[in-house]
């Protein structure tokens, strides 16, 4: 069964517009945090991270794991071994009901 068969395209752009509000507010407040004054259409220094950040959607695997997409990896010169810093937005839960007990 192809992917597109599996989600109802409205909810899916509805839940990417919904994780990219959640991330912009986030990085307002992250911004914020040295100047409280700061408005949300206030957004200096952002200049410097719009080359050196990613967004992306992806799965968690066993353990926790979460893989970078090879086009963001190379995008942002990422190689194994190096450290990196995440922000998770939960975007849906695809669970059975009797895991969630």
């Amino acid at each position: 069964m192809p992917w597109a068969d599996l989600f109802d395209p409205e909810s899916v752009a509805e839940a990417s517009e919904e994780a990219v509000d959640r991330q912009r507010e986030l990085l307002q407040q992250m911004l914020s945090m040295g100047n409280p004054g700061a408005t949300r259409n206030d957004l200096t220094g952002l200049g410097a991270l719009r080359t050196d950040t990613g967004a992306f959607k992806t799965r968690v695997q066993s353990g926790g794991r979460i893989s970078i997409p090879d086009a963001e990896r190379e995008a942002l010169d990422i190689e194994e071994g190096d450290i990196v810093q995440t922000i998770v937005v939960p975007v849906s839960r695809n669970r059975d009901e009797e895991t969630q007990s």
